[in-house]
């Protein structure tokens, strides 16, 4: 038997009223999201990044029905919740932002993120009042759904060429007063500012892993404050890892010792079984 969205939506949001952090998955592809699901976690994500890599993009190259069509095929394959990284929204006017939202919901989603990166080199970020307008308008558009849906918004500071922590935790907090359900700032530099994001907004607080040298063990994430712990493209990296390190072995050597450590397609399959 299949969860109803609204169920679904539940779940999610009561991940995030447990006593710890939890780990949520974050997929390319519905079959990645089922593999993720037979391995037990509780709820899976989409990475916009990794998602673009699938088309042969560069991250912010995809089109909001494109990331829509990607949602519903995720959604259709796992029964459980699902949370999806929509980027800024695909539009700069607030009201883009809460379409967006309304948009994902449509989608089956149990929630969302938008941030504050615009998509622009000569100006990454947008000013403070702008963002918390478009975090405020998506958040009146999450509100007026018939179920709970879970809004993440993220603060892009570290990754835009802001790092800079009091800035990022005003942001935050401004989002989690506008009504935010959870909020993130990727690329945290180390666990003592992570500590004070936590400290400081009144919302769960997710950490996103895979920056080399700011990617905390879950456990000292969790002592942190962290209430969820995503892996944005992470994954997927590690498995184009492999396929490059594979097929230059057999380029380069000749050899097929890849084939011998591959897990077998049966396995796999058994994984997506569920």
């Amino acid at each position: 038997m299949t969860a109803t969205q609204k169920e679904k939506a539940e779940r999610f949001r009561a991940l995030h009223e447990g006593p710890g952090a939890f780990l949520i998955g974050n997929c390319w592809d519905a079959g990645s999201a089922r593999i993720l699901a037979g391995l037990g976690f509780p709820a899976i994500a989409t990475s916009s990044g990794a998602f673009a890599g699938t088309l042969g993009r560069r991250d912010g190259r995809v089109s909001r029905e494109e990331a829509l069509a990607h949602c519903r095929a995720v959604v259709e394959a796992v029964d459980l919740p699902v949370s999806a990284d929509l980027e800024n929204g695909f539009g700069h006017a607030p009201d883009f932002a809460a379409e967006t939202v309304r948009l994902a919901a449509e989608a089956g989603l149990a929630g969302c993120s938008i941030e504050d990166a615009t998509g622009d080199p000569a100006r990454p970020l947008y000013g403070f009042e702008e963002a918390l307008a478009r975090i405020e308008a998506a958040v009146r558009a999450a509100r007026a759904l018939a179920l709970p849906f879970t809004l993440t918004a993220r603060t892009e500071n570290f990754l835009r060429g802001n790092p800079d922590l009091a800035d990022t935790i005003r942001r935050l907090k401004a989002f989690a007063d506008a009504g935010a359900d959870v909020v993130m700032a990727p690329g945290l530099p180390d666990l003592d500012a992570v500590r004070a994001v936590c400290q400081a907004v009144g919302k769960p607080v997710n950490f996103m892993v895979g920056i080399p040298g700011r990617s905390f063990s879950l456990a000292e994430l969790q002592a942190a404050g962290v209430r969820r712990v995503s892996l944005a493209t992470a994954l997927y990296r590690a498995a184009m890892t492999g396929l490059v390190e594979a097929a230059r072995e057999a380029r380069d050597e000749g050899t097929f010792g890849f084939v011998e450590r591959a897990i077998p397609t049966r396995e796999l399959a058994g994984f997506m079984a569920g």
